[in-house]
């Protein structure tokens, strides 16, 4: 029987329509689900005093590395980046978290975190390859997605969070009693642990309504316990055990929406941690040699400026005129001392996966690197080089090859082999795993799909 010729225009209409949209095949009846706990070192994995039931019963029914090698500097945004990219720095632009920027001549630099996506990422995310093959995608906290056009729900993280949240999340949430005005107008003003909270209260909400295909989700507290008190403290313990709390509600929540049998649960995390009971200050050393000036508390001029990233302090010459005069200077000034391991030149940085800075405006003509147990601070007052730790008395941002900054990668759920254990990998290799999970192509990432973690039902993207 033939088919009569406007049926036939009627279904290839409905196929254009309903294909993008996830109806027309099992592509699209997948879902992944990358939780990100910032500053959770892998050494903390094996170590029984860390409580974290919910994340090791995923590893027990799924795949655990021994540890993830992670990006240069290691810091979050960059590292979040390298994750959604598969690149290193060198290649994504993001070396802080916001944009360097250099006001002029003789002048400090500073960094700025209110950037949109477009101004920090240079390369794709794997969010943008997803989202242009019809799949919706949620990011919580979620660092470089300002005003990303490719997030269907976005709650970032940047200052001023809701005033660049989607305005139909804002809404949702509000209808669904997960915020209130009140909670948004004194948002930045709670508490590490109660920030962690909404917007664990958030992604849940959005993968019981929404049930997005790709789902990236940021706690922060951890990161900022380890920070004040240190890990393998009783606070960073603590601060362990409620970060895995919210793992277990996010589970809850994919039960809730009826889609765990479909679904793959990737927790990782951006970098490691350090002990710092000592702290540097280089700025103070450029104000003794006369190459930077103070006002207020602040330097005002700065042929020379380092900006601390933890264990690395970057050195950026302001003068060109003087930049060969000054640069010597520096090394003199800091290579013997006993505090600093070593001093990386532009020949040093691509072993290190930073790029060149006559490629990037935004990058350090030196790098300072900080021997284990000392980390660098901006400030520029004060007599001594080398003080006792404060506030912050733990710090990532060391070398990556460090092996204590070693970030968690765990992975379990839909397509994923049970009961395995990885060796080493690189977090650059999270974004074409990912990519592959959702048959979708990702042709410009560098690291490697992690194909030894599938249960043979997972195929590459074609």
């Amino acid at each position: 029987m033939q088919i009569p010729l406007c049926l036939t225009l009627l279904c290839g209409i409905l196929w254009t329509i309903l294909a993008p949209i996830g109806l027309a095949g099992e592509v699209h009846d997948r879902h992944v689900i990358v939780i990100c706990v910032d500053g959770l070192p892998a050494y903390l994995f094996g170590d029984k005093n860390a409580p974290m039931p919910n994340i090791r019963k995923l590893a027990a029914n799924g795949v655990v590395a021994e540890g993830m090698v992670v990006a240069n500097p290691a810091v979050t945004w960059p590292n979040h980046t390298s994750l959604m990219t598969g690149v290193w720095p060198e290649r994504h632009g993001v070396l802080f978290n916001g944009v360097l920027e250099r006001p002029g001549l003789g002048l400090p630099i500073k960094v700025n975190p209110r950037k949109d996506k477009l101004d920090l990422v240079q390369v794709p995310t794997v969010y943008d390859a997803i989202h242009q093959h019809g799949m919706k995608v949620a990011a919580i906290n979620w660092p470089c997605t300002r005003n990303a056009s490719s997030i269907d729900d976005d709650f970032p993280d940047v200052p001023d969070t809701f005033q660049f949240t989607t305005p139909r999340l804002i809404a949702s949430m509000k209808q669904a009693g997960v915020v209130t005005d009140e909670d948004i107008e004194g948002f930045m003003k709670l508490s590490s642990p109660a920030r962690d909270r909404v917007w664990t209260e958030a992604v849940c909400h959005v993968i019981r309504e929404r049930k997005p295909e790709l789902t990236l989700f940021h706690l922060l507290n951890v990161d900022s316990v380890h920070h004040q008190y240190g890990p393998r403290t009783n606070a960073g313990y603590s601060a362990v055990a409620y970060a895995d709390s919210c793992v277990g509600d996010v589970i809850a929540a994919v039960d809730d929406a009826g889609i765990r049998d479909r679904t793959t649960i990737l927790i990782v995390s951006d970098h490691g941690f350090i002990p710092v009971p000592k702290t540097l200050l280089p700025n103070v050393v450029l104000r003794q040699a006369g190459l930077l000036t103070v006002e207020n508390g602040q330097a005002v001029t700065a042929r020379v400026h380092v900006y601390p990233e933890g264990g690395i302090g970057m050195v950026y010459l302001t003068v060109p005129d003087r930049r060969e005069e000054d640069r010597a200077r520096v090394i003199e000034l800091f290579r013997d001392r006993p505090e600093i391991a070593e001093i990386l030149t532009p020949d040093d940085f691509p072993r290190f996966g930073l790029p060149l800075p006559g490629d990037h405006p935004q990058m350090a003509d030196l790098v300072l690197v900080a021997k284990d147990g000392f980390g660098f601070n901006i400030r520029p007052t004060g007599d001594e080089f080398v003080i006792n730790s404060e506030t912050t008395v733990g710090m990532h941002g060391f070398l990556s090859t460090n092996p204590r900054m070693n970030a968690t990668f765990v992975a379990s759920g839909h397509r994923i082999r049970k009961g395995m254990s990885l060796g080493m990998i690189e977090n650059r290799d999270v974004a074409p795993t990912i990519a592959t999970l959702l048959s979708v192509p990702f042709e410009t990432a560098e690291g490697r799909v992690l194909n030894e973690i599938f249960d043979g039902s997972a195929q590459s993207a074609e």
